[in-house]
């Protein structure tokens, strides 16, 4: 890598990115400081004597250097999270979190002249994240269109082809400001074409990678292409041949990686631990499944069922009205067989979008198609706005489902899906949700199924609370393929 390139990624961009968070932060704790004390929030607020701007600024300077000690602690300033927007924002939204927590600690222990306002410190909690994201937006959107983009993508060669290259190059290339370059594929020895080792037909939705040369060609290609970065897609290569590929990054400063092909689902839980003296990488406790994270989630879940029902309750009753007065036939909820957590059985609710007995005709699709005839029109309404689900707030407070988690289905798709798509089976360790990040990013309706497990298995993976609560706002704002 040219020395000028790695000062920028490690040195220039950094500093630059700390000095507009300084910067912006202590925007964010100035405006809090004008609402708590200069604007009409301030009559919410208990009086603080002697709270000038003057007396305050130490307080104010205290906070910016908490935050930036927060964000570094969650990895605000590696390079590549700039070009990763979403991921910046719940960075930047976990180190707020922290800083409040912390800030607030500290005033109660430490006696400040004058005290921290609660309230300002809530309102700054507020400015401090859009200010802060506002500034990596414009500084994303720079990056972006100048040859720093450039000099910050990190350029990545793969070593040999298969189904998981196949799947990473797809990844690179749907982002043209992705932290990483395809710079291009090099052989393995005894593949006159490696493109013929996937299952499925090389995409046309991206260009194939351009082919680099052979392995014993390695160290030359990757001087060539100023490598960064080696991914190693094969674990069938002979040990010897694997130290050697390991020896050359050492040797060239590379850094390298392996796509462990054996395991296809829940990576994020893998861990390396010593039998004796023996290693053995295997999966341990998913995050999700933690006591405390699963009493989190409960409660969670209880707390937005609560809200939820209320809240809906009127909806509901028109939604009901409506419904009787187009199909007074048939009733007005209507009752279902899925399969939740621990392929345990379970009756789920909603309110009735079809003609009655349009549920004879449910082993024949996987799902509602758009325009079925078989739905009334209120119940074409509903499932536009996903209105019809409502009553599903009921089987989140009996413990049935979640707010948030894999899409429950039939006992019979679940059957069939079991047997046609990998790793469908695993989606069944947690229960499943009124809504989910499969969902949120537009796999519904007569999406990918595949894609759509690949997102339920990277959901229980990457679980957090603050992931469900992302999805949970997202679940308003995203209506693609809702019908």
């Amino acid at each position: 890598m040219p020395r000028a390139t790695q000062s920028l990624r490690d040195t220039i961009v950094p500093m630059v990115l700390i000095a507009g968070d300084t910067i912006a932060t202590f925007g964010g704790l100035v405006l809090g400081y004008w609402l708590r004390y200069n604007s009409s929030l301030g009559r919410f607020g208990i009086e603080v004597p002697d709270a000038t701007f003057a007396n305050y600024l130490p307080l104010l300077l205290v906070g910016v250097a908490l935050l930036i000690g927060s964000f570094t602690q969650f990895g605000l300033y590696d390079t590549r999270l700039l070009l990763r927007r979403y991921q910046s924002l719940n960075a930047i939204i976990k180190g707020t979190s922290l800083w409040l927590v912390a800030y607030l600690g500290i005033s109660l222990v430490l006696k400040f002249d004058p005290p921290i306002s609660r309230l300002f410190v809530v309102l700054a909690f507020g400015c401090v994240i859009l200010l802060l994201y506002g500034w990596r937006t414009l500084a994303y959107r720079i990056v972006r269109r100048t040859s720093i983009l450039g000099r910050l993508r990190r350029r990545a060669v793969l070593l040999g082809w298969n189904d998981h290259a196949d799947a990473l190059a797809r990844e690179i290339a749907r982002d043209d400001a992705h932290p990483f370059l395809l710079a291009g594929l090099v052989r393995i020895p005894g593949t006159a074409n490696p493109f013929a080792q996937v299952n499925e037909p090389m995409s046309t939705d991206y260009p194939a990678p351009r082919e680099l040369g052979d392995a014993s060609e390695l160290e030359a290609i990757l001087a060539r292409e100023s490598a960064d970065l080696l991914i190693i897609t094969r674990l069938t290569l002979p040990r010897p041949e694997l130290q050697r590929l390991v020896e050359i990054c050492e040797r060239t400063y590379i850094e390298w990686k392996i796509v462990p092909g054996a395991f296809d689902i829940f990576l994020s839980g893998l861990r390396l631990q010593t039998i004796g003296h023996v290693p053995v990488l295997g999966v341990e406790e998913l995050t999700i499944h933690r006591l405390f994270n699963r009493g989190l989630k409960r409660a969670l879940d209880v707390v937005g069922a609560l809200v939820g029902l209320v809240v809906s309750a009127p909806v509901m009753l028109v939604l009901a009205a409506l419904i009787k007065r187009e199909s007074p036939q048939g009733p007005v909820l209507f009752a279902q067989t899925r399969i939740g957590a621990g392929h345990r059985t379970f009756t789920l609710w909603k309110l009735r979008s079809m003609h009655p007995g349009a549920e004879a005709t449910d082993a024949d699709r996987q799902s509602t198609a758009r325009d079925d005839p078989r739905l009334l029109r209120i119940g074409a309404f509903l499932r536009r706005w996903n209105l019809d689900e409502l009553p599903q707030f009921w089987n989140v407070l009996r413990g049935d489902m979640s707010l948030v988690g894999p899409r429950p289905e039939r006992p019979l798709h679940v059957e069939r899906l079991s047997t046609e798509i990998p790793h469908y089976l695993p989606r069944h360790v947690v229960k499943p949700g009124m809504s989910g990040w499969a969902q949120v990013n537009g796999l519904r309706g007569d999406s990918d199924l595949a894609a759509r497990v690949q997102h339920d298995i990277y959901y229980i993976e990457n679980w957090s609370a603050w992931l469900d609560v992302q999805i949970i706002l997202l679940t308003f704002v995203r209506w693609k393929n809702a019908y």
